[in-house]
This record gives C-alpha cells, structure tokens and sequence, in this order.
C-alpha cells in the first residue's frame, strides 16, 4: 500500500496501469482520457472561502448514479434517537464491548455499528453521535457511504482494510482513519474486530490552532496519509450493494458492477489517515497541568470561537516532571461532554476497571477524576521525572453538546458497570484545620 502525505493538501493520484488518466489543463473535458466518466464529489457548498472549501474530481469508469432505487435497511442498533431513553447525568463506564463470534453470528462492519450517545440531528447539520463497531467478517460485495456526516474511526482489535473510491487504506490500532461525508468505502477485516468512531453532523474535522505554541507540534500536516489511486473494473452480477446513511437511518441500492471503479483523481476531499505515535506532545515542565487541550489531534469546529463541536483528544506516552503537583488528571467538573476509551495499555487515573475496548462518559458539569487509589499514590509519590502512560493510548472525544446515552448503551447492551461509582467511595477527608 502506498500513500501521498499531508493534511488538506492538493492531492492528484492516478492508478499507474492506466498513465495519463487524469486530464490536463481542465477537469471537465469534452471526453476523458481512457473513455472515463468526469464526476466532482463536493464537501463543502461551492462558495465557502477557498481556505474551507473541499472538492475532489473523480474520473471513474461508470458514474456513481448507476444504480437502482434505494430502498429501506434494517438499522440494527444504528440510531440518532436520543429520546428513547430518560437522560441519565451519572458517571457512567462500560466494560468492553462485546464482539460476536463467528461463524455463529457473522457480522461485518456495517451490521456491526451500534450507537451508544450523542446529541444534534443530521437534518439541521449540527451534532454528533459516538459508535461502537464490532464485527467479526468482511464487507463482501457491499459498501457504506454517509450522507450525514464523518467518520472518525479508532481500531482498538483488529486491524482495517479500508477500500475507497481514492484508493486502500490499511487502519491498525493505534492508528486512526476519516472518510469524510459522501464517500464510499468497504471494511476488511482479519478476524474479531472492534472499535470506536466519532460522527459529526454539518463540520469536518480540522487540525486545532496552535496559537502561541508556534509554527509546529502537536499533530504536524506531514504525517496524515492519503490513499493513492486504484482501480478495479469488476461486474457483479449478483448485486453490488451500496448503503447510504441518511438522515440517520440505512437504505440500500443495488448495481451491477463495483463503486471503486476510480482510475484517477485530484482534489482536497479524501480520506485519510493518522499514526498516534507521531504525535508531538507538549506538556507542563515547571508546575501545575497546562489543559488537556494541548492534546488535542482535531477538531470539528462550530461557528461559536474557540467551541468545538467535537475534539479529538489523546492521551499519550510522554514524560510527567512537573514540582509540587498532582500529577494524574484534577476532578474536574466541565460545561463539555467527555466520552474516553482505551486502545490499550492501562488509563493513569484509573487502573482497574477501565478497560481497552470499554469506555467511560462524564456528562456536562458532572464530576470526575482519578479513584481513590490513584489519589493516594500520587499524593504520596516521590516528585522526580517519570515515564507517563507507556504501553497505554487513552483518547477523549469531546463535545460542546449535552450528549445522551442510547437504550442500547444503558441498557441492551449489558455492559454498563453498574459499580462505577464505588471507585470513589474510598475517598476520605484529609481535612486539617490546625495546618500551617
């Protein structure tokens, strides 16, 4: 697999058996090289500013519209809901989802996605929603495109073998992928698969601001990779199936020959993907915890300055040398919505309980923080430079909107840790009022 670098870049790819596909001087010929069909795939309205607008021509073999009707699908446990069940402000945590086994319940990636919160409504272009997938079986013959928004996919088991229409992308855990709103996409997978994906209603993901931190940090454009163009002329005569999300609900089509039919492309609008070991971490080297912001990958931004939509936010293996300070996450109540999952290792402020495929939610204004035993040791710990999250990636998907949990989530699903609240208990008063 080969990819093209950079974050928003001007990509222009063609597949190598058919040089010369793409056009020169022009995107919409009279004929196409290679009798290829010119299709524009549009991310943005046509007259944002040109530092946000987003397009992407395909030249593909047959235009996307040769298909039959759509038609209803079973949604499973995919759903934008957020009424069926009465808000709970709890903490909550899940303990790892469950991945079906095969070949007793064969489910791919699409069968496979199940809602468990969020907030918004795709038809006003404005929220998000947070998915589980597990699956245990390759997409065959079927692809996925959403109408409603992006996808941000973090593997936690299992490795991805993404197809596109821009090309393969190969999305391992520690690594994440986007495919941005409209594109169509296939899901490979080599065994039991799971993982979680953030899904944003009317922005794309964008990298944060950095501000006073300069020119560099933190996510660098670099090191986000793009696919490169393939192509494949397959004829499937018995059905191609193409999913549309929409207006949060699946429907299908059917045609006779494969969507990733696209010999070369150009453009800003793709999909792509991101190692979380390149990341650059900045941290606090004097005193005190500077804001989990600064570890911050991307962020889908609201009109509101300074208010995400959503964030991405890691937790990552870096060094904890601050004086006179306590080292693992404050409590902390927040007017924002925190979704944390684990991709591996153990989190910092809660070692037991939380677990690597599980997840936990602190609604807005909520309170949170390390458990009791984290508390007791940090207090006490010897202050010297140490070795912070080693082995482990935590992440945070973040949000300006009050999200609420689906029945799936509280319920149906039988994860929820019903004791979550006991890690606290422990906690006792330190309080000395003869302290000098």
């Amino acid at each position: 697999l080969q990819y093209m670098s950079g974050f928003g870049n001007e990509h222009v790819s063609e597949d190598p058996r058919c040089p010369g596909a793409l056009p020169e001087g022009q995107n919409n010929p009279q004929v196409c090289p290679y009798g290829l069909y010119a299709e524009q795939l549009s991310g943005s309205a046509f007259t944002c500013p040109r530092p946000t607008n987003k397009r992407s021509w395909l030249y593909r073999i047959l235009p996307s519209v040769c298909h039959k009707p759509f038609k209803p699908l079973e949604e499973g446990h995919l759903t934008h809901d957020w009424d069926e069940i009465e808000p709970d402000p709890n903490q909550l945590r899940w303990k790892p989802f469950e991945i079906p086994k095969a070949p007793q319940n064969k489910m791919d990636f699409v069968s496979g996605l199940h809602t468990l919160c969020g907030a918004g409504e795709p038809r006003g272009r404005n929220g998000i929603a947070v998915h589980i997938f597990v699956c245990n079986t390759s997409m065959t013959d079927r692809c996925l495109y959403n109408s409603d928004g992006d996808f941000l996919i973090v593997p936690q088991q299992g490795k991805l073998l993404i197809t596109t229409e821009f090309g393969k992308m190969l999305v391992e855990p520690n690594e994440i992928c986007v495919i941005q709103q409209g594109m169509r996409f296939s899901v490979e997978v080599f065994g039991e698969t799971r993982g979680y994906i953030l899904e944003v209603y009317g922005a794309h993901f964008e990298l944060p601001d950095l501000g006073p931190i300069g020119a560099n940090g933190l996510a660098n454009p670099r090191d986000f990779l793009v696919p490169v163009a393939w192509y494949e002329d397959r004829q499937v005569p018995g059905g191609y199936t193409v999913i549309s999300k929409y207006q949060g609900k699946l429907f299908a089509a059917q045609q006779d020959y494969s969507p990733f039919n696209v010999v070369a492309w150009h453009g800003n609008y793709t999909p792509y993907k991101y190692h979380l070991e390149k990341f650059m971490v900045i941290n606090a080297v004097a005193f005190d915890h500077a804001d989990p912001s600064i570890f911050t990958v991307l962020t889908a931004k609201t009109t509101r300055a300074g208010v995400a939509l959503a964030d991405f936010v890691i937790f990552p293996p870096r060094w904890g040398v601050a004086n006179n300070t306590f080292r693992p996450p404050y409590y902390h109540r927040n007017c924002m919505s925190e979704f944390m999952g684990l991709i591996k290792g153990h989190y910092e402020a809660k070692e037991e309980g939380f677990q690597p495929g599980g997840g936990s939610l602190h609604s807005m204004m909520t309170p949170h923080g390390p458990d009791a035993d984290c508390f007791e040791k940090a207090s006490k710990a010897k202050l010297e430079p140490e070795r912070v999250a080693d082995g482990t990636m935590a992440f945070m998907f973040e949000s300006s909107l009050s999200l609420a949990v689906t029945k799936w989530g509280l319920q149906t699903s039988n994860r929820l840790d019903k004791n979550y609240y006991k890690c606290w208990e422990p906690l006792k008063s330190h309080f000395n009022p003869k302290y000098k």
